[in-house]
């Protein structure tokens, strides 16, 4: 079978976010197995003093998040600065690293993004846009992308 985890930090609150997560689950189970590691987001004051703060507790979820990967995975960190793709081209990504036998694991970092040593650590850095989505709603756009992209590699009529 062929394997994906999504290792998220911070967890899904809102009942239309688990919806929406748990239907494209559901449309992805024929294609691939499918896990979440939710990494437990560090806490922060509304309004942090210093970026050496923010520093803190990124570094602390990019810890979190290295020990919950599983061996030999293709790493893929979804970051701002990381390179856009199509949904076709998306799909070819998915599909490398699934000729390749690998695991593939797509890393969503907080609120304010991953640490630089997860980015270093990915294999790909990804961005799914020029603008910036809240973590939460990334996992729905990622959950959605993944289904988009597995129909595209079945022959699905998803994506047409």
């Amino acid at each position: 079978m062929k394997n994906i985890t999504v290792i998220a930090v911070g967890n899904i609150k809102e009942n239309y976010f688990t919806d929406a997560i748990n239907e494209y689950a559901k449309r992805i189970s024929p294609f691939a197995s499918l896990s979440v590691i939710e990494i437990k987001e560090e806490r922060l004051p509304d309004n942090p003093k210093n970026t050496g703060e923010i520093q803190v507790a990124i570094n602390k979820e990019g810890k979190a998040i290295l020990n919950a990967l599983p061996k030999n995975p293709l790493v893929i960190a979804l970051c701002i600065e990381g390179r856009k793709c199509s949904s076709r081209k998306f799909a070819e990504l998915i599909d490398k690293s699934f000729t390749a036998g690998r695991h593939t694991v797509f890393i969503i970092g907080s609120t304010y993004g991953l640490s630089e040593e997860v980015k270093a650590r990915a294999d790909i850095k990804l961005s799914f846009s020029d603008m910036t989505f809240p973590h939460r709603l990334m996992r729905v756009i990622l959950f959605e992308q993944l289904y988009r992209g597995l129909s595209i590699l079945n022959n699905g009529r998803y994506h047409n």
